[in-house]
């Protein structure tokens, strides 16, 4: 089955690693902010959840000028302060710096990825600049850095506990990888490249947002629409109604290559439109093509990195990874390819003969793999992908499952809040209860997809937990879950009931927090292992005790039929060549752009000729299978630097995950024993300690790869004899 390779873009619960990055400096000509500014003040709602009734988009644009301006006064006092430099005075006081701007930009950028708009669309360009640079201004402050340099210099005989050594330690090292150590006329180049790309970041990902609405497919009549449920047919017709072509369907495209519809439409023209329009979103000319941002994105950030002492891009960003090393990954990569496009030529060679026994008279294309791939699972295993959908309600999966499985594992539980205001009609807020009824959370649902929404799924804080601060989480997940029209129920697929559970693992890490400093909180966490707790929740979603609970038909309650669950079991590993090609091509794209010195950089003319070299030269270019993500529209790698040479970190983390998986299941599966220990190891530490320890104190092993091979059903190639 389709592991977590429906990857989340998020903003990885704003640790202070995005908070010194994302929401740092400025102008001292900011003006004086109005005096009603909601953002300006502390939310007084519980958990200090943010006053979404009050905040305007105009309240935006003054606030970050007055975080900014306040938090450089704070920079200004620590760095200048005539006392020697303390842990105290300079570390904790940097912790507690840039609340006011911190709290803004949780707010804004969070809901600029979930609930944007014009207004809100043109703040984010004008502030990515100055956020770049008002980051630049505090780690490169010679003056606050000679500080750091002393303390981190004696750190051995400071007598900090282990948390707080951890944080100067991470302090230090973050300053240097910023630049702290360049002459200042290196510093000046350095500020211009971070500016540069604050800007090509937002650009690309205003461009992803818009080409994907614009790019949907219209269709005129019902009858093209053959195979398609009758909920998924009223959505269309619901769609083209709103985007003012009643009487029409409009087939709305997701972030992803792959698109829903082409599992079942029968109409192979179609098909082939709704695949094309996907593929070539933000590469066809235009105001919205990408390929001149990528370009500019690429060479940019490898300027940057060869200035900072790095041979590239990768090699920056994976240096501080668990992975150690972009040796590392081209080694698993390489591990991997081999046999998952091996499988994957398999599958198709048993599509095509489907489609030669049709008398199809066609050779397979992208288009027609999802749909054929759904023939063989109904030919093989009596299974259609279909027949379970009635079964996965949202609301009683959200519950019975998501919320389920939690309760019996952690021992929380979960009630509505409707008392607090909404920033959009379609969520659903929880207050979070520990065993003892003590507050632990609020936790915020948004799982309707909307044109106002970025594309994907992640989980978000709009307010990180914090002891120094007195600081309890406010964490959010986000799906894209087509919305039904009215009335209708919303039934989830198989694979968007494993994002849920997938989402919900991220928001548990955020949750359980129990860290002193904001900079260790929740997920602040190496990319490459931030998706092992979301991947090990994962499993809770085919649990067969789970799906005995959450897994019950909408209109009767029947529950799953045994013999369906045995066939799905059995289906497990189906298509899993397909799908762990398709992930490893995105995945090889983004190491092949990474890895690139700046005189490499193609021109943006040549840059789908570098992608298509690209996937050749990694051995994945099998026409049938394309990447899931294609250069233009690859929102994780070029709308920002979170998932930049980090794309690999999935799999990676299902490296990890595997191993954990196993774990549960030598601990009897789901029961408070278990699900503490994770807690109490992983879940709780956030970023205070050493990623690859954690693992190692909750499995009590080292991870290995041979679990996840047997997982995706993938063999090793065999060694060639000498």
């Amino acid at each position: 089955m389709l592991r977590p390779t429906l990857p989340s873009l998020r903003l990885s619960l704003l640790s202070v690693t995005l908070a010194l990055s994302a929401t740092l400096l400025p102008a001292a000509d900011n003006p004086s902010p109005p005096m009603d500014n909601p953002l300006l003040a502390e939310s007084t709602l519980p958990f200090n959840y943010p006053r979404f009734d009050l905040v305007k988009d105009e309240h935006y644009a003054p606030a970050f000028a007055a975080g900014m301006a306040e938090q450089r006064r704070e920079i200004d006092s620590i760095a200048s302060n005539t006392a020697a430099p303390t842990f105290e005075n300079t570390i904790v006081a940097l912790e507690r710096s840039g609340q006011l701007l911190g709290r803004v930009s949780r707010v804004f950028f969070n809901l600029s990825g979930t609930n944007t708009n014009p207004a809100m669309q043109k703040v984010e360009k004008e502030m990515a600049p100055k956020l770049a640079a008002h980051g630049d201004a505090i780690r490169l402050n010679s003056q606050l850095f000679a500080r750091l340099q002393a303390l981190y210099d004696q750190r051995e005989s400071l007598g900090l506990d282990a948390e707080s050594g951890r944080l100067l330690e991470r302090y230090y090292k973050d300053f240097v990888r910023a630049g702290a150590k360049l002459s200042e006329s290196d510093k000046t180049v350095l500020r211009a490249l971070n500016s540069e790309l604050a800007t090509l970041h937002t650009n690309y990902a205003q461009n992803v947002l818009k080409e994907t609405n614009a790019s949907g497919v219209l269709v005129a009549m019902r009858e093209e629409l053959a195979g398609l449920s009758d909920n998924a047919i009223a959505a269309a017709a619901s769609a083209a109604k709103a985007a003012g072509h009643e009487g029409k369907y409009l087939i709305r495209l997701l972030n992803t290559t792959g698109q829903p519809p082409l599992d079942a439409l029968t109409n192979r023209a179609l098909r082939q439109r709704i695949y094309e329009a996907s593929i070539n979103r933000n590469s066809k000319g235009g105001e919205f093509d990408n390929r001149e941002l990528i370009a500019k994105i690429v060479k940019t950030r490898a300027e940057r990195a060869a200035l900072l002492g790095y041979k590239h891009h990768a090699d920056l960003q994976i240096e501080e990874q668990t992975a150690g090393s972009v040796a590392n990954v081209n080694k698993l990569m390489a591990q991997l390819a081999p046999p998952a496009v091996a499988n994957a030529r398999k599958e198709a060679a048993d599509l095509q003969a489907v489609i030669d026994a049709e008398g199809g008279g066609f050779q397979l294309a992208p288009w027609d793999w999802s749909f054929y791939s759904e023939k063989v699972r109904k030919a093989r295993y009596a299974f259609d992908a279909q027949e379970v959908r009635p079964y996965f309600e949202m609301n009683r999966v959200l519950k019975d499952g998501v919320f389920y499985a939690a309760t019996r594992l952690y021992g929380i539980t979960f009630h509505e809040r409707t008392d607090l205001p909404k920033y959009h009609e379609d969520t659903q807020i929880f207050e979070v209860r520990n065993e003892d009824g003590s507050p632990l959370s609020l936790f915020i649902v948004d799982w309707y997809a909307r044109p106002s929404k970025r594309g994907g799924a992640w989980a978000n804080a709009y307010v990180s937990q914090s002891h120094l601060l007195g600081m309890k989480p406010v964490i959010a997940n986000h799906l894209n879950v087509p919305k039904p029209p009215a009335g209708e129920p919303t039934l989830l697929t198989a694979d968007e009931v494993r994002t849920a559970f997938h989402e919900f693992g991220h928001a548990l890490h955020g949750m359980f927090s129990d860290v002193k400093f904001p900079r260790f909180a929740g997920t602040s966490v190496p990319r490459d292992f931030v998706e092992f707790p979301s991947q090990v929740n994962e499993m809770w979603a085919n649990w067969p005790e789970m799906l005995e609970r959450f897994a019950k038909h909408y209109q009767t309650g029947a529950p799953l039929p045994r013999e369906m669950l045995e066939k799905i079991k059995a289906a497990e590993q189906f298509n899993e060549g397909f799908r762990t090609t398709e992930y490893l091509a995105a995945t090889l794209l983004d190491l092949a752009w990474h890895q690139l010195t700046s005189d490499q950089v193609p021109s943006p003319d040549q840059v789908l000729a570098f992608e298509a070299d690209a996937l050749r030269r990694a051995g994945v270019d099998f026409g049938p299978v394309p990447p899931r993500y294609r250069s233009p529209y690859f929102s994780h790698i070029f709308a920002s630097n979170g998932y930049a040479a980090g794309y690999y970190s999935y799999i990676w983390a299902e490296v990890l995950d595997a191993d954990g998986s196993a774990w549960f299941a030598e601990k009897g599966g789901l029961n408070r024993e278990a699900g503490e220990h994770l807690r109490k190891t992983v879940l709780s530490r956030g970023g205070s300690l050493d990623a690859m320890q954690m693992f190692q104190n909750f499995a009590e092993r080292t991870p290995d790869v041979k679990h996840l091979l047997k997982r995706r059903g993938l063999e090793a190639p065999e060694k060639k004899s000498e």
